[in-house]
């Protein structure tokens, strides 16, 4: 899965409002749109973001779309960034001067004897 895909996806409020009533359980596409002021194309448009980056699975059931959370794909974001700042503390603490990022005074890298 494309991580800027999910970053783009969760960047529009509108998405993550549909995340957020997607937490409650499954839904049309036309119980989704009911609680927008806004086109159902427009909603559609949404939901096929929020497809494209598997933050949300579709299946039909008769004449409808029900869209429900794919919670797998925010297990693998929350992964992502917990290895980010766990690698960021393994390093030691940084700071930025004068637009460079380096370690701060004091902190034991490792590599000083």
């Amino acid at each position: 899965m494309p991580m800027n895909l999910v970053f783009k996806a969760l960047s529009d409020a509108t998405r993550r409002e549909i995340l957020h009533m997607l937490q409650m359980g499954d839904l049309s596409a036309g119980e989704i749109a009911e609680h927008f002021d806004m086109t159902k194309p427009s909603i559609s448009h949404h939901l096929n973001i929020l497809k494209q980056a598997h933050l949300v699975q579709d299946v039909r059931k008769g004449q409808n779309i029900y869209y429900s959370l794919n919670t797998t794909v925010f297990q693998e974001v929350i992964g992502w960034l917990y290895n980010i700042l766990d690698m960021s503390g393994k390093e030691g603490e940084l700071e930025k001067t004068n637009g460079k990022v380096r370690q701060k005074e004091g902190i034991d890298d490792g590599k000083s004897k």
